[in-house]
């Protein structure tokens, strides 16, 4: 049986509700639009935590728009750079399900359809209402003979379409939910990247911080291999809000806290200190899933560089300056989980790497002896794998090779290049 994903379009798909904005929109110079803003966001809060039919909070919202056929000229140019993140970077997922990704939504069409097509979702796989409009183009209602706009309408319009497949939904509301309470789903996914809404949350199947995580629970391709809301980023010590901003946008788990406490030292993946603050070698050496580690500071007397080396955790300090690099620092950190960039950091070497779609970028830290490369390249060879690119710097004791290739490949391969005489640490980056 095919698997169906169907996916939600506002706070979902986009990062915001698309009638909210429209609002903004067509009631720029109304003189009355804060309140008549609060009110259409008190509708659309309403229906989605199900506390209002969704008829009565559309019928609400439409009303109160006053909008016409150039304000939805605009919207969709808004929406475009408002698609979520996580979905934004996954164009490549949808390429290949375009005949099963499905948006179904309470939304419009007049503005869905031109923000979801260019990632490759067909238009007949789009199910939303359509507005009414007069002679002059204001938008004066909605077709009411649209399941969609009535109370349980995706169920309603499921039940109609009588799919034969696996369902799984993935959305932020509770008409989402209802697709789950009315058995049509096999799995229903909150999703959270943009709101959390507890109503929903509480009743799904799982929660998923991005789409990321979504496709990595089901096994799906994906643009990256590990969902960042999986990486525990810890903050400690004095940092300033905006680092852990730049972080949290990211993407990243994020944990603050006045001192690194024993329960996050084995599942820490990425550490951002204040300064003066001190990591003990006995903390280091269980820190496994430590990846990198940002210092608003000096380390000298702080961490122990040679065990970093030894577990291949690279490190970002300031140790020119006393002053505090509140951004450049995390912005480092995130572009070295992202990318495998090690640019000015204090134990790698600084290595600056191209952004490559449709590869996967394999990192492989090792002890800095020779003959690793040979070692390396030998495996690919076995695997009849097929190298885009290779770099590969050294700095003291410390090697660091990356590799892009392209195509299948047995997960065995993975094993395989692990297991290399001197590997420290070895990660599939995407």
């Amino acid at each position: 049986m095919k698997n169906y994903y169907i996916i939600d379009f506002d706070s979902t798909f986009t990062q915001v509700e698309a009638l909210d904005e429209l609002a903004r929109i067509s009631l720029e110079n109304h003189p009355d639009r804060e309140s008549i803003y609060n009110e259409i966001e008190r509708y659309t809060n309403l229906a989605m935590e199900g506390k209002l039919s969704f008829r009565e909070a559309l019928a609400g919202r439409v009303k109160l728009l006053n909008a016409n056929k150039s304000h939805l000229d605009k919207l969709v140019s808004h929406l475009k750079k408002k698609v979520s993140t996580s979905f934004s970077r996954n164009r490549e997922f949808f390429k290949k399900h375009s005949d099963t990704a499905w948006i179904v939504s309470g939304g419009f069409k007049e503005f869905i359809t031109p923000v979801v097509t260019p990632y490759h979702i067909k238009t007949e796989n789009i199910y939303a209402n359509t507005f009414r409009f007069d002679a002059e183009g204001n938008i004066i209602g909605f077709d009411e003979e649209n399941p969609l706009s009535t109370e349980g309408g995706k169920v309603q319009l499921l039940k109609q379409l009588n799919i034969e497949g696996r369902l799984f939904g993935i959305g932020d509301g509770y008409s989402d939910f209802q697709l789950k309470e009315s058995g049509l789903i096999e799995k229903f996914f909150a999703f959270t990247e943009n709101i959390q809404r507890k109503s929903v949350t509480e009743k799904a199947d799982f929660i998923t911080p991005s789409f990321d995580e979504f496709l990595y629970v089901n096994d799906l391709p994906r643009a990256i291999s590990y969902p960042k809301n999986r990486i525990l980023c810890l903050i400690v010590g004095d940092v300033p809000e905006i680092a852990a901003h730049i972080l949290k946008r990211d993407g990243f788990s994020i944990r603050t806290k006045e001192t690194f406490e024993e329960k996050y030292v084995k599942d820490v993946g990425m550490l951002l200190l204040g300064d003066n603050i001190d990591i003990t070698d006995e903390q280091l050496q269980q820190a496994d899933k430590l990846k990198t580690i940002g210092y608003l500071g000096d380390i000298k007397g702080h961490i122990n560089k040679d065990i970093c080396n030894a577990k291949g955790i690279v490190v970002f300090d300031d140790k020119k300056s006393k002053k505090k690099n509140s951004e450049f620092i995390p912005r480092r950190m995130a572009e070295f989980i992202n990318n495998g960039d090690t640019y000015l950091s204090r134990n790698f070497p600084n290595l600056v790497l191209p952004k490559v779609k449709q590869v996967t970028r394999l990192l492989h830290i090792h002890k800095n002896v020779p003959g690793i490369m040979a070692q390396i390249n030998k495996v690919y060879a076995q695997n009849n794998i097929n190298i885009v690119a290779q770099f590969l710097m050294t700095r003291s004791d410390i090697g660091y090779a990356v590799t892009d290739i392209q195509g299948e490949y047995d997960k065995d391969l993975l094993k395989q290049l692990k297991q290399i005489d001197n590997t420290i640490k070895f990660r599939i980056l995407y």
